[in-house]
């Protein structure tokens, strides 16, 4: 698979099929058996830490939290790859992690307790965290609005978002904010965008690019329009669905219709 500086791609496929073992093997925490991640052009074993983490961050299905910090705390924690040994944060990094809530929609819960927040609140706070760690010192592609045309990141190696099942424990309104939220960072931003998801529908309103995983290997990849097909759902779920452009959405819709014997699967 191909992640290209602003792309945005989506990691498709039933429990146990290998999709946040590919996301952590994209992020570098674990080797791939065989093959080989390079980023840059250079293998990702290669890098210092450091630097990777500069360059790449991973919001989790769930956080959960040792003691009771506040959200600007938490976005703080992404800038620790940018500081020295026994180095604080600085101006600076209290300006970018402020621009990441605010990119997030969350300024206003800067001083909340992270554990008072509901699913939608901390899910955003984590991305807001997870942009602070991967945004150099400028900052400015984070203050966009909205209704203007987008502000992308000047420097040369932007940053990769990597999100495992972000809407798998929020409800259908958080669901789509975060479905929001992350289209208008891709409207707006150079940031890379990687999300595992069992939610189709979520995929198809977002994602340019699918990789289909089934059994930890990839069963088909390619731009959505083409990988999202009822022959493909029925060979990657066992599912039969109905699947439709739907002008209202904007994008395909998934409809389940039924179980699929296994013997009748392609």
């Amino acid at each position: 698979m191909d992640v290209r500086a602003g792309g945005f791609v989506g990691i498709l496929g039933p429990n146990g099929s290998g999709k946040t073992t590919l996301l952590r093997i994209l992020a570098g925490t674990r080797r791939p058996a065989s093959g080989h991640v390079t980023l840059d052009g250079t293998e990702l074993s290669q890098l210092p830490r450091a630097a990777l983490a500069r360059r790449m961050s991973v919001v989790p299905q769930e956080t959960h939290l040792a003691f009771d910090f506040t959200a600007i705390e938490v976005v703080l924690m992404g800038r620790y790859p940018h500081l020295s040994a026994f180095e604080i944060e600085g101006p600076r990094d209290f300006a970018i992690a402020r621009a990441a809530l605010a990119a997030t929609g969350t300024s206003d819960l800067e001083d909340r307790r992270f554990e008072t927040l509901s699913g939608g609140e901390k899910q955003r706070v984590v991305i807001a965290a997870a942009l602070a760690q991967i945004t150099g010192s400028d900052h400015d592609f984070l203050i966009g609005d909205p209704s203007r045309p987008p502000i992308r990141q000047s420097r040369s190696d932007p940053g990769f978002l990597l999100l495992d099942e972000p809407t798998a424990a929020l409800d259908l309104a958080y669901q789509l904010e975060v479905a929001a939220l992350l289209r208008d960072l891709q409207r707006r931003t150079q940031i890379a965008i990687v999300v595992s998801t069992h939610d189709l529908n979520f995929a198809a309103g977002l994602c340019e690019t699918l990789v289909l995983l089934k059994n930890g290997r990839v069963l088909a990849a390619g731009p959505t329009n083409e990988v999202l097909t009822r022959a493909n759902i029925r060979a990657l779920y066992g599912v039969d669905a109905d699947i439709q452009p739907h002008a209202a959405a904007g994008h395909l819709v998934v409809v389940p219709i039924g179980h699929v014997p296994p013997e009748t699967r392609t």
